[in-house]
């Protein structure tokens, strides 16, 4: 429980975050499919049917135990230190907004598809990890079995590139769309909010 603890301390946003995608996500996909079947985001559907709860349900559902795994994984890496560094409020904020413009780019794609569905909280966790990538550009992270850190803005483009690979292969109900709305959701939330924090990262990057 102490180790519970300290591990959330000073980040009680993210903690509650995780904690309600792991939840929710492990309800859906092994005690009541009728969850994730009832949260996909369907941008055809959106208006006509009103479904407007699924532009946040969605980001809390996974389509399997990996999908889970891997997102879950990116959150915590990134966003509990985030959330410490910028504070509750513009954190959650933050993750509302990546959520919201991954919802938005994927709706602009898919909207006269009637067959498009979508699931997950990639575009919410892309923007969490730009922004993180932003204040602490010199960061790294550790992916098993790679035996050395791998930079934060070299694993960031490798993630982005996965993922356009993955929409290229096949449509799913993975939310690959939401991807680069996110991303480029979480660089213009700190633009906004923070413009000294962009501009000290640019100049550590050297760019």
């Amino acid at each position: 429980m102490e180790l519970l603890i300290a591990w959330t301390a000073g980040a009680p946003g993210s903690a509650f975050l995780l904690a309600t995608m792991v939840a929710v996500s492990l309800l859906g996909l092994f005690v009541a499919p009728r969850v994730i079947e009832r949260s996909l985001f369907r941008p055809y559907w959106l208006v006509r049917n009103s479904e407007y709860a699924t532009l946040i349900s969605s980001g809390f559902v996974h389509a399997d135990l990996t999908h889970l795994l891997f997102n879950g994984f990116t959150f915590w890496a990134f966003g509990f230190a985030l959330e410490r560094q910028i504070g509750t409020g513009p954190f959650l904020a933050l993750y509302a907004v990546g959520l919201l413009a991954g919802d938005a780019g994927t709706w602009f794609s898919h909207r006269a598809d009637p067959e498009y569905r979508t699931l997950g909280a990639s575009g919410a966790i892309l923007a969490v990890l730009f922004a993180s990538i932003v204040y602490f550009p010199t960061g790294s992270i550790f992916i098993l079995p790679i035996p050395v850190p791998i930079p934060s803005p070299l694993f960031a483009v490798v993630y982005l590139a996965a993922t356009w690979f993955a929409s290229r292969r096949g449509r799913g109900r993975i939310n690959h769309d939401a991807h680069l709305s996110g991303a480029l959701a979480g660089l213009a939330f700190v633009a906004v909010t923070d413009p000294p924090a962009l501009a000290r990262a640019l100049r550590l990057l050297g760019v």
